[in-house]
């Protein structure tokens, strides 16, 4: 719609985790080293937790990308509820068929696949996204999966990301077994006020356009409007890009942005500050 108006190549702020847009913020950059820590030094737990939209999916995602050939990877958007059906789950993450099977033969056909790759010189890494909807009971039985490790095997590894609930369940003293075996743990900030507006460069230049597209005083007004949450400043960028390309402008400014939380503010459901 916008995209030739403002010469880009691609739309450079949708809301969808994409890799080739990750801004390597301080904390950004941190979180994913401790990733990539976890599954290097053959961590049993890594966690990454933070707030809504900080940008956890997309390191996942970029983690995804990097890892080695020899490390096979079971994917599960988000495991609700108590995790009676975890077996299941992780056997479906990695491509297993587990149906009809009772919790035995499905302990018994992980357990075979995991040592199957093993002895073919892979290791197995199960990544739980949105694991904020996991409960007490079902951490407890994600730490008696771990289990299936020996002293000279480590078969699976399992990998946690989720929103600040999780960081809150995990600090409840009952979860101190399951703590004791997390290895790399980091929770991920927002970006600072002064990260906003390269944030916005940045995505623009993969996008194609290296010059300036909003004013300083347009960044400044985003970033109180969101506090620096990534998916918020996608939002805001992508809506300013359509006002101004109805209104002709080459340039957004502070009073494009301005009417775009008005508007939202009034007839939307975006969670901002009101507009100054």
């Amino acid at each position: 719609m916008y995209e030739s108006f403002y010469c880009l190549t691609s739309k450079p702020f949708s809301i969808a985790p994409d890799p080739s847009f990750l801004y390597w913020a301080p904390a950004h950059r941190m979180a994913y080293t401790m990733l990539e820590y976890g599954v290097i030094n053959h961590a049993s737990f890594t966690v990454v937790t933070g707030e809504v939209g900080a940008g956890k999916t997309t390191l996942v995602r970029h983690l995804l990308q990097k890892l080695p050939t020899e490390i096979e990877v079971g994917f599960l958007p988000g495991v609700q509820g108590r995790g009676d059906d975890l077996l299941e789950w992780a056997l479906m993450a990695f491509g297993q068929d587990a149906e009809g099977r009772s919790d035995a033969a499905q302990y018994r056909h992980l357990h075979g696949f995991l040592s199957n790759r093993w002895s073919q010189g892979r290791r197995a890494v199960l990544i739980i996204d949105e694991a904020q909807m996991l409960s007490a009971e079902a951490l407890e039985r994600l730490r008696l999966l771990s289990n299936i490790n020996s002293h000279d095997q480590e078969l699976l590894q399992i990998i946690l990301s989720g929103q600040p609930e999780l960081k809150a369940l995990l600090a409840h003293p009952d979860m101190t077994p399951f703590v004791q075996r997390v290895s790399s743990d980091f929770h991920l900030g927002l970006l600072s006020a002064g990260d906003v507006p390269r944030y916005i460069a940045h995505r623009l230049s993969v996008a194609g356009v290296d010059q300036p597209l909003f004013s300083n005083e347009a960044a400044e007004l985003i970033y109180s409007a969101t506090f620096g949450t990534p998916r918020l400043i996608n939002a805001i960028c992508e809506m300013s890009l359509i006002y101004g390309f109805a209104v002709d402008a080459a340039f957004i400014t502070a009073d494009i942005v301005r009417r775009v939380l008005e508007d939202k503010r009034e007839h939307g459901v975006f969670a901002a500050v009101a507009a100054e």
